[in-house]
């Protein structure tokens, strides 16, 4: 196994340690955190935007009742369908989490797939004002295309940085520089915060082979199906939630309506929820391949059992020496 780890540096001494367990959707992230756990009594907390929904146990492919049982798990699932849960708001929450297991003696475990969660824990977070809400609710309801030509009239700078369909942050960006009147870029100059300097963290990345992760997102969605997703997504719509939402968005969940009101077959709906999950599964694999420090371990191989227990035990060895 040609996996390269980080060794504590003179400069972490002292500090609490974190592990953080990072990788696209589907790439063995829980089990290896649950392993983890296991051998050094840590605590799992959740660094997934989707995963914080009580609404989405299935399509958010969080962890289940019973693997929750084997090892203490936090953040999951804690969100209302009705909210919208922010980096901040998670960040907030995951620092007094990691301060909990500080103050019991046990490792937190950070795990997950959403890097802006990520960096704003460990870096910090721009002190952008609250968002008018008539303006995040106009902005929201814009299609991706309308949204970026907007952006690119009122901010090109940011604009130009965003790929044209990328919906979240470019319906954040122009939110911003409406509500506020500057750039989110200038905000983001402005960071506060951020736990990074205070803790030895311990990261890893999960990074398999391309189309072995493809192959998983196919067969994970099929295994949502038999699980439950459809029920799961008639039960959120019975709620009658704004589509602008995240839980209402969320992979799976508008694909399962559009099925459920007629407008697309069972196979249409299968092919288009799977294409969102391995087309996200792919910036989620392109940012941690490029954004995070080239020292953090990256693993590149596939994921068995086998491989889980080997990763985990090293992972032990070096958070104890």
């Amino acid at each position: 196994m040609n996996t390269p780890y980080a060794k504590k540096s003179e400069a972490d001494s002292g500090r609490p340690p974190l592990a953080l367990i990072a990788g696209p959707t589907a790439s063995g992230k829980s089990a290896l955190a649950i392993a983890l756990a296991q051998r050094t009594g840590g605590i799992v907390i959740n660094c997934d935007a989707s995963q914080v929904y009580a609404d989405l146990r299935i399509l958010s492919a969080r962890p289940s009742a019973e693997e929750e049982a084997r090892a203490p798990h936090r953040l999951f699932g804690t969100l209302d369908g009705a909210e919208a849960c922010s980096a901040a708001y998670w960040a907030q929450d995951a620092e007094r989490e990691i301060a909990a297991a500080h103050a019991a003696g046990r490792l937190p475990i950070l795990v997950g797939g959403t890097g802006l969660y990520i960096r704003t824990l460990l870096d910090g977070i721009a002190p952008v004002p609250e968002i008018d809400p008539d303006i995040r609710q106009a902005v929201r309801a814009l299609p991706v295309a309308q949204a970026h030509a907007a952006l690119a009239r009122e901010d090109p700078a940011s604009a130009r940085a965003l790929a044209p369909a990328d919906t979240a942050r470019i319906a954040r960006a122009l939110e911003v520089v409406r509500s506020t009147g500057r750039s989110i870029r200038d905000w983001r100059a402005r960071k506060e915060g951020g736990i990074g300097g205070r803790v030895a963290l311990a990261p890893f990345l999960l990074l398999p082979p391309r189309d072995w992760l493809a192959t998983r997102c196919d067969a994970r969605f099929e295994q949502m199906l038999d699980e439950g997703a459809v029920e799961e997504v008639q039960a959120l719509l019975a709620r009658g939630l704004p589509p602008a939402l995240p839980v209402m968005r969320a992979i799976g969940v508008p694909e399962i309506r559009d099925w459920l009101a007629g407008d697309s077959t069972r196979a249409e709906m299968v092919l288009r929820a799977q294409t969102a999950t391995r087309r996200y599964a792919k910036r989620q694999y392109t940012w941690f391949a490029n954004q995070p420090p080239a020292d953090w371990p990256r693993h590149r191989d596939q994921i068995d059992n086998k491989i889980i227990d080997e990763i985990a035990i090293k992972l032990q060895e070096l958070m104890l020496t």
